[in-house]
């Protein structure tokens, strides 16, 4: 999950979705401890606290969660939450907008179909 931080989006959002992202590409797995919040501290030279606001956003999601001593875990439904989640955003932030435009250009649904299919 070592990868540099950017300035095109809040740091702590940027680490909520590099945890995401390693469950959804099955670097991390159910019952895997992710790090700590020290440690993203550490790895990015960032508060623990900004790190530690990404990590309770999916602590509040039910993607992972904490055993009290231990660390933090992915849960066993994480990937299902994540997909789930990420489907309803990909619709509303792609699909409805293609299909807003096509109508408006007069494209029928099967033409879209086929264009979507990759036919001309």
């Amino acid at each position: 999950m070592i990868h540099s931080l950017n300035n095109e989006k809040p740091i702590f959002q940027q680490i909520r979705e590099r945890i995401e992202d390693a469950i959804l590409d099955g670097q991390l797995q159910p019952e895997d401890r992710i790090p700590s919040t020290n440690e993203f501290a550490k790895e990015y030279q960032i508060n623990p606290a900004t790190a530690g606001k990404g990590v309770n956003e999916l602590v509040d999601k039910g993607v992972i969660y904490k055993k009290r001593g231990v660390g933090m875990f992915v849960h066993a439904d994480a990937k299902n939450i994540l997909i789930t989640e990420r489907k309803e955003s990909f619709f509303q932030q792609h699909i409805e907008p293609l299909k807003k435009e096509a109508s408006r250009l007069g494209i029928s649904d099967e033409e879209l179909q086929k264009l979507i299919l990759g036919g001309s």
